[in-house]
């Protein structure tokens, strides 16, 4: 599995994201992950879940140290306290001492960013989280983040697939040396059948998603971590890593409209608010 290297942070480029799994199905399903050999899982405290990943993390043989675990605090919680409170709870759930990466996961609109960004900082200093970072940051509030405030965040995780530009967020995380992970990076399942990559994947003997993923997980600085609970969902995203694209299939894929965005809920940050005089 290709890794990414970001701010001393090794992350395999292909995770499982764990988004709507629940109880015993989650479980099974982190479990199953680490026996066809990922070795990235994604939580968070809003998925409700995280009891569950910490059965599978304590079960699998995997040794915990070649696991790359992924949490978030919500953004209901981002005082001092209150994010510290959520760590010890999210640390609890999982069985684990630590995190491998640690992520505001939504901005919030009245929230104090240099407090929150130093909690994150703290945790890191104390060993509960190897490396901090955001997630639906736009490149604007990740300009203040770095520059002004200066915190050490090494990656961002945002909705990103074929038909959603996130091209100033990642050129600007790329200037950074920061990487970007993506959710929802099969656009919630509404890939499966779309033409334009129906024609690409019935030339690679593939299916419209592994081509999708590739196209992804071809890009440098770029995750993925779509949601898979079931084996042949798993072997079918592992499978994609294999799929070669040639110039005429990223030239199919770059002509497709990139205005989707299918998570936005009321609470989102302000997305078009230009940074270095690029949309968001």
């Amino acid at each position: 599995m290709e890794l990414i290297t970001a701010g001393g942070m090794r992350m395999p480029k292909l995770g499982l994201g764990t988004w709507r799994l629940k109880g015993t199905e989650c479980t099974e399903a982190v479990l199953g992950a680490l026996q066809r050999g990922y070795r990235h899982i994604d939580t968070a405290q809003m998925y409700g879940n995280e009891d569950a990943v910490g059965e599978a993390l304590a079960a699998t043989r995997v040794a915990r140290a070649d696991i790359h675990l992924t949490t978030k605090v919500w953004w209901e919680n981002l005082a001092p306290d209150a994010m510290r409170r959520a760590m010890d709870n999210s640390l609890t759930q999982l069985k684990t001492s630590y995190v491998d990466l640690y992520l505001i996961h939504w901005p919030a609109p009245d929230m104090d960013l240099p407090a929150a960004l130093g909690q994150l900082v703290k945790f890191q200093e104390q060993g509960l989280a190897r490396h901090i970072g955001v997630s639906n940051f736009p490149a604007a509030l990740l300009k203040r983040a770095v520059e002004e405030i200066r915190a050490p965040i090494c990656c961002n995780q945002v909705e990103y697939h074929v038909l959603r530009d996130q091209s100033a967020v990642l050129s600007y995380l790329r200037a950074h040396g920061m990487a970007l992970t993506a959710y929802c990076p099969l656009a919630q399942g509404r890939l499966a059948e779309h033409p334009a990559l129906d024609a690409i994947a019935r030339k690679h003997n593939a299916t419209p998603a592994q081509v999708a993923l590739k196209w992804l997980l071809d890009q440098d600085g770029v995750a993925a971590i779509p949601k898979a609970g079931r084996a042949t969902s798993q072997q079918a995203n592992l499978d994609a890593l294999a799929l070669v694209l040639d110039d005429a299939d990223r030239a199919a894929i770059a002509a497709l409209p990139k205005t989707e965005r299918f998570v936005n809920p009321g609470f989102a940050p302000a997305w078009d608010v230009p940074a270095e005089g690029r949309a968001a």
